[in-house]
C-alpha cells in the first residue's frame, strides 16, 4: 500500500498561524514553560489512583458485593479513559515534560490500559494530526464500514440509522485495540512505510505488552477473586472497556464528526487549498469550555481547536491560550467553530452522524 503524503497550499492565509505563534510564544515567554506542572502532575496521581486503588481492592477483598464487584470494574473504565485523555495522550505528544524519558514513560501507560503507545503515535500523532478528516489519511474518519464518518466515503443503507446505534460501536472502540486493531494497523503502518524500526520486533513487543495487560487485569483476578467465578470477572472487564469506549467515542468524535467539519479531498497533485493551520480551524469543534469538571477529566480534548494547533504544548494552558487563538482568529476572518456545553456537542454530533447516513 502506497502513502502518498499531502501538501497545504499557503496561498495568502500564511499570517494567521505566524501572528499566532507570536502571540503564544511571548504568552509563554512570561509563563516560562508550556509544558505540565503541579496541576499535571496532581491529575497524574489521581488519575492512575482512580484506576489503580480500585484495582488493588478487587483483588484484596475476599467478600464483596456484587454491586460493589461490578462497580470497581466501572470506575477503573472512567479512570482507564481518564489516563488515555489526560496522561498517555500529552506524553506522547511531547507534551507533557520537557524530559523525553518522562514523556516515553508515561506514554506507554497506553500499553497498560490495553492500547499501543507505537501505534497510537503514527494513527494520533501522525495521520490524524496532519490530515484531520481527510478521507483516505485520517484513520479517525475511516471506522468499521457500518459507520460513516465521511461525506467521500461510500454510502450505504445501514448508515441511515447510524446516529442511533453507532454510540454501542463505540463502546467497543478499546476492545477492538485490545484483540484486532493494533495488530491490523501495525502491519498497515508497516506497508505503508511509516513504520521506522523492526517489523517483527515491534510486532514482538506489542504481543508482550498484550500479553503484560491480559496477565495482570484479567488473570489475576480470575486467580485471586474468590467470590466471583470466570464469566462474572469476564462481564467486569468487558464493562469497564465498554465504558472507557464509550467515552473516549464520545470525547473525540464531536470533535471533528461535526456539520461545520469541511473534510476536504486533495487535488490530483495531492494538495489542500488551504493552510495546514487553516485547515484545522476548518475542520475542528471546541465544546463545554466552562465546564470545569469536563476541562479536569477531558485532557484538554475539549480544546480541540487549542490542541490540533498545538499539539506540543500541555492541555493545562489550553483555556488561557483558547482566548488568543480566538481572538486571532476573528482579526484574520479565520473560523473558529466552538458549541457552549458537551450535551450541544453531542446533539450536533448525532445530527451529523444521522446527515451523513442519508447523504
Amino acid at each position: 500500500m502506497e502513502f502518498k503524503t499531502i501538501k497545504y497550499k499557503p496561498k495568502n492565509q500564511q499570517m494567521f498561524f505566524t501572528s499566532l505563534k507570536k502571540k503564544v510564544n511571548e504568552y509563554f515567554d512570561e509563563k516560562k514553560s508550556s509544558k505540565g506542572n503541579w496541576k499535571m502532575y496532581l491529575k497524574t496521581v489521581l488519575q492512575m489512583a482512580g484506576y489503580f486503588i480500585p484495582f488493588s481492592i478487587l483483588l484484596s477483598y475476599d467478600s464483596m458485593s456484587t454491586l460493589s464487584f461490578y462497580g470497581i470494574w466501572i470506575i477503573m473504565g472512567v479512570f482507564m479513559a481518564g489516563i488515555g485523555l489526560s496522561i498517555q495522550h500529552d506524553a506522547n505528544h511531547g507534551a507533557y515534560s520537557s524530559n523525553k524519558t518522562i514523556n516515553s514513560i508515561l506514554g506507554a501507560l497506553i500499553n497498560l490500559v490495553g492500547g499501543s503507545a507505537h501505534n497510537w503515535k503514527i494513527q494520533h500523532n501522525i495521520l490524524h494530526h496532519t490530515y484531520t478528516n481527510i478521507t483516505g489519511h485520517d484513520e479517525d474518519i475511516h471506522p468499521v464500514g457500518i459507520l460513516r464518518f465521511s461525506p467521500n466515503e461510500k454510502l450505504k443503507g445501514i448508515h441511515r440509522f447510524q446516529h442511533l446505534y453507532a454510540w454501542f460501536f463505540y463502546g467497543l472502540m478499546t476492545i477492538q485495540w485490545l484483540t484486532t486493531k493494533d495488530f491490523r494497523g501495525l502491519k498497515r503502518y508497516y506497508d505503508m512505510g511509516l513504520v521506522k524500526g523492526n517489523y517483527k520486533k515491534e510486532f514482538f513487543k506489542l504481543i508482550i505488552w498484550k500479553i503484560i495487560y491480559i496477565g495482570y487485569v484479567l488473570v489475576l483476578p480470575i486467580l485471586f477473586v474468590d467470590n466471583f467465578n470466570f464469566i462474572e470477572i469476564i462481564i467486569g472487564f468487558l464493562s469497564m472497556h465498554f465504558l472507557a469506549g464509550l467515552i473516549l467515542g464520545l470525547i473525540f468524535q464531536p470533535a471533528h464528526v461535526m456539520e461545520t467539519s469541511e473534510f476536504p479531498m486533495p487535488n490530483q497533485d495531492m494538495t489542500i487549498e488551504n493552510t495546514w493551520a487553516v485547515h484545522q480551524m476548518n475542520n475542528t469543534t471546541n465544546f463545554g469550555n466552562k465546564n470545569f469538571l469536563l476541562n479536569w477529566y477531558a485532557g484538554g480534548l475539549n480544546f480541540q481547536v487549542e490542541h490540533h494547533l498545538f499539539p506540543n504544548i500541555c492541555h493545562i494552558h489550553y483555556k488561557k491560550l483558547s482566548k488568543i487563538v480566538k481572538q486571532t482568529a476573528k482579526e484574520y476572518g479565520v473560523p473558529y467553530n466552538e458549541l457552549p456545553s458537551f450535551t450541544s456537542a453531542l446533539w450536533n454530533h448525532a445530527k451529523m452522524l444521522r446527515k451523513l447516513g442519508t447523504s
